[in-house]
């Protein structure tokens, strides 16, 4: 299967057309065989000749060219109908949502529109009379909602990405349960013109992917106010790229993590963890009650009313049209007041200033993307409950107004995925995808229900502004005897971090203490402390002509699967050279009372 960044690749290069990109989407619907992933496709010939119109224009300037994209079918798509998964309420969109007709603008061709949990009312992904989607990875599994379709049109390969909309967990819940990336923006940071509401102050457009790469390519194109749109607002948006080493990530306390007797998440979490401290991230306990108790504010709060207020004039209109769960949920919005609201929003109040100051210790948060797996006979003996206990870790986020990315974290041997999402205050959508793609990069799972691997992170040599960067291990590190010969030249400290754990570190014989690294494949290296710096070109080749031998400017990699540029020792001056690998890093060992020795 093609990743977003690879069809794009490719189609620039001249490698492959557009038109044969789109073809082959449609040859994996059919081959597919479930007819519940979509409610609707676009003509196949309509979609190829857009396609093939696009090479009329500049490739280049086009970051979706030739990608083909589903569209969750509470999203306006012109000339296609918009049913939000109940055919009675079905309209014919006269223009697209403003989400996809930037999209398009982008290079993207529209595939169809996808199945979902009827008016957006579920987490579960069974809630539609159009059937429930085939979870590809476990048939046995509910593919999770409310946007089922999407999800698992990018898990099955069908297409490299899709849009859902997200107020309870529905971007993010559906990711975690197809092994695939979900990002939940800010809200307002991609307009919901043209979306069915469902909580209109809570909604907001998700994007599902393989990776976080091919996800934020797509947000960055939906990103930015539109004027008729009054809940969007300008927020702005980094590059993906953000340093992530010795970022701090509060995590639930054990007492409050929630996994409602599932082992497997049990475990999958734990290992979580560990992957962290891999990757360098500091693993800080926090509280979690006010999330928590803001968690059960959505259904059993005064926000039901908002569901009520979107489509429950229809739903009373044509009561049998309607799913008798949907129904009764959105219509228990009619019976709250006014008092009701007000009493929900002062309390929601005090539990936003309390998560505030949790949020104010940490970088970022991490939980699971779901406590528990549950399969189709679970939700069909237990469907308000276990619907219920999905949204766990995902209700509290709109109401708090927290931005997140959900990322594949292990997958059972019986093929039941589990997923974690990482969450930060609004406006901060690139750290948590910038988290999420370095931690989802070293699972090295496979691509959603693909056998495809994952891909190695892109190398990134070259800086803004033309410098490039160079990993330095040893004297030139921050606050040690060489590094005044990068200040000198201009250099920038971009980076703490660490290498992979594929290296060993040196003290070099001879007077003048000098580390030689040294990657090797016998699976007895280590993880080394390093410094990213950036140097202009005239800077960065002076800079390598004063190194003597033996060392040598090599390919670096580190923990997150990056590469730069580095310092690296020949193998051959390493036999009289002492082993310091166990340090972590040459800081650590000049400090410790075996330096003088292992220099002599």
């Amino acid at each position: 299967m093609e990743t977003v960044v690879s069809i794009v690749a490719a189609c620039r290069d001249g490698a492959v057309r557009a038109e044969d990109i789109v073809a082959r989407s449609y040859a994996r619907i059919r081959a597919h065989g479930d007819p519940a992933v979509f409610i609707s496709l676009r003509d196949e010939r309509e979609a190829i000749a857009e396609a093939r119109a696009l090479a009329a224009q500049d490739a280049r300037s086009l970051p979706l060219y030739g990608v083909p994209v589903a569209i969750k079918d509470n999203i306006d798509v012109e000339g296609l109908e918009t049913t939000a998964a109940c055919p009675s309420f079905a309209y014919r969109a006269s223009r697209d949502a403003a989400c996809v007709a930037r999209l398009r603008r982008a290079g993207a061709i529209v595939i169809g529109k996808t199945n979902l949990d009827q008016f957006a009312t579920g987490l579960v992904g069974v809630r539609s009379p159009y059937g429930v989607p085939r979870n590809p990875l476990n048939a046995s599994l509910v593919p999770g909602g409310s946007s089922s379709g999407s999800a698992v049109a990018v898990a099955a390969g069908l297409v490299p990405l899709a849009l859902g909309t997200d107020t309870a967990g529905s971007g993010r819940i559906p990711a975690g349960l197809n092994n695939i990336v979900g990002i939940k923006p800010s809200l307002g940071l991609v307009p919901t013109t043209g979306v069915v509401p469902a909580c209109r102050s809570l909604d907001c457009v998700s994007v599902f992917a393989l990776t976080a790469d091919d996800a934020f390519t797509a947000l960055q194109t939906m990103a930015g106010p539109d004027p008729n749109d009054p809940f969007a607002r300008s927020l702005g948006l980094q590059a993906l790229d953000l340093p992530v080493n010795g970022m701090r990530i509060g995590v639930p306390r054990p007492e409050q993590r929630q996994y409602f007797g599932d082992a497997r998440a049990e475990a999958s979490f734990t290992s979580a963890l560990g992957s962290l401290s891999k990757i360098g991230m500091d693993i800080v306990d926090v509280d979690f009650s006010a999330m928590l108790e803001t968690a059960q504010l959505l259904y059993e709060g005064p926000w039901v009313a908002e569901r009520a207020c979107a489509v429950g004039e229809f739903i009373e209109k044509h009561p049998d049209a309607i799913l008798p769960i949907t129904r009764d949920i959105i219509l228990a919005g009619r019976k709250l007041s006014a008092v009701d609201a007000f009493r929900g929003n002062y309390r929601l109040a005090a539990l936003r200033a309390a998560a505030s100051r949790v949020l104010a210790t940490v970088d970022a948060l991490m939980v699971p993307t779901t406590p528990a797996a549950y399969t189709l006979e679970q939700v069909d003996a237990d469907p308000l409950r276990l619907n219920s206990r999905l949204g766990t870790y995902t209700n509290f986020v709109n109401l708090l107004d927290l931005c997140g990315t959900a990322v594949p974290a292990a997958i059972a041997d019986d093929g039941t995925p589990f997923g974690v999402t990482f969450l930060a205050p609004a406006g901060r959508d690139a750290l948590t995808a910038s988290i999420g793609r370095s931690f989802h990069h070293q699972t090295r799972l496979p691509l959603g229900a693909l056998t495809a691997a994952h891909p190695p992170l892109p190398v990134r040599q070259e800086e803004p502004g033309g410098d490039i960067a160079i990993a330095v291990v040893g004297a030139h590190l921050s606050g040690m005897p060489l590094n005044g010969e990068l200040q000198i030249l201009g250099a920038r400290l971009v980076e703490r971090t660490i290498t992979s754990a594929d290296y060993k570190l040196f003290a070099l014989p001879g007077a003048a203490r000098r580390p030689g690294l040294l990657r090797i494949a016998d699976g007895t290296g280590s993880a080394i402390e390093t410094e990213i710096w950036t140097l202009s070109f005239e800077a960065f080749g002076r800079f390598i002509a004063t190194i003597p031998a033996p060392l040598s400017i090599g390919t670096v990699r580190l923990a997150d699967g990056r590469s730069v540029k580095g310092f690296l020792v020949e193998a051959v001056a390493t036999a009289d050279a002492c082993d310091i690998s166990r340090f972590g890093g040459w800081r650590a060992f000049v400090s410790s009372a075996e330096v003088d020795h292992a220099a002599s």
